[in-house]
């Protein structure tokens, strides 16, 4: 068997931060942090759904910057079962976002109507629906990477 035939597909180094689907890293790390500050400064009506929201965007953060990490030190030595961790841990990231958007979405909608927050304007409105704006655009960045980690995983 060629050396070629058994190495992984994923990059390790700076090279990282070059190769596509990988690149993806910074931007869900980005959106998935501003999640995060939004769902903490907000006031906290519904602590259920806020607190999914809450575990999802810190979850999400943490898994994205360990493997970020570990790829940036070449961890997975060339084996072939960390394409495998990578579509889990995309699946996994763009399924969890996906219920935290909505329900975030949803628990903005309700919101506006609340009595408690007679000025639909406040902030507490405001940065909520920045919170589901980011959280949806996190959902869409963990797709597509989720997309092409798949087919890297088909093609390795």
């Amino acid at each position: 068997m060629s050396s070629a035939a058994s190495r992984s597909s994923l990059p390790s180094g700076l090279a990282v931060l070059t190769t596509f689907p990988d690149v993806l890293f910074i931007p869900e790390l980005i959106f998935g942090g501003l999640v995060w500050i939004l769902i903490a400064a907000s006031k906290v009506s519904h602590a259920p759904l806020q607190g999914w929201v809450m575990f999802v965007s810190v979850f999400c953060f943490v898994m994205t910057a360990t493997l970020l990490f570990l790829y940036m030190c070449g961890a997975h030595g060339g084996s072939s079962s960390w394409v495998t961790l990578d579509v889990i841990c995309q699946v996994t990231a763009a399924l969890f976002y996906l219920s935290a958007a909505v329900l975030e979405a949803y628990y903005t909608y309700v919101l506006r109507g609340l009595t408690i927050f007679p000025d639909w304007k406040s902030i507490y409105y405001k940065e909520n629906i920045a919170a589901v704006v980011f959280a949806f655009v996190a959902t869409l960045l963990y797709v597509i990477h989720k997309i092409y980690s798949l087919r890297r995983w088909k093609s390795s």
